[in-house]
């Protein structure tokens, strides 16, 4: 485990141990959550930028492993996301940003072919930005409050991939809850079975 990811989980426990039991507040079909002080401090930490997202990959193995990975992913991706330029600066980022959020590549990959259908520019509804589909009120709960920086790749994935651990601390690990609660339907089932079947095709073209 890198010293990066260690930083982060250990900044985790701390705010899960000072998590309280709080109210939510609606915004659009998500959850804007009353966060205590210390949670929004890890929080915001989590989602600094700390340089561009190079993988981190000490042994030859995982360089290989890393080629293979991106290389099925790219393919599938294609679908999607034409140029192969745009495909190769997204998987970099998705990568470093899942491993050192501690999640599945194939999960987050999953969510965002649910959330977005891998458009960089998508706008729901309720207004939530990105490929992650990431509300706005995160920027100003967590971040520097600029809504704009929702379409930078690596912002967008970022604040992504930290808002799904943190659901998933709050639900204990449970993904289908977590899922629900990211997209605001906490305990319905169309929006996980939809992410977990797309993760499941991710599984078996990728990995």
């Amino acid at each position: 485990m890198n010293l990066h990811k260690r930083k982060f989980l250990r900044q985790w426990g701390l705010a899960m141990l000072l998590l309280p039991c709080m109210p939510l507040a609606r915004a659009g079909n998500q959850a804007e959550e009353a966060l205590s002080d210390s949670v929004r401090t890890a929080l915001s930490q989590a989602v600094v930028q700390s340089g561009p997202p190079v993988p981190v990959l000490p042994t030859e193995l995982e360089k290989n492993q890393f080629k293979d990975w991106l290389a099925k992913a790219s393919l599938r991706l294609s679908q999607w996301m034409k140029h192969p330029d745009d495909r190769e600066e997204f998987l970099h980022t998705l990568w470093y940003e899942a491993r050192r959020a501690g999640l599945s590549l194939s999960l987050v990959l999953g969510l965002i072919e649910v959330e977005s259908a891998f458009r960089k520019y998508a706008i729901s509804s309720a207004g939530a930005r990105g490929y992650m589909q990431v509300m706005p009120f995160w920027t100003r709960s967590i971040g520097d409050g600029n809504e704009s920086t929702l379409f930078h790749t690596q912002t967008q994935l970022r604040f992504g991939c930290v808002i799904l651990r943190y659901m998933m601390e709050r639900e204990k690990g449970n993904l289908f809850l977590a899922l629900g609660r990211y997209n605001g339907s906490r305990g319905q089932a169309a929006y996980p079975n939809a992410v977990l079947a797309a993760q499941k095709k991710w599984l078996q073209s990728v990995d």
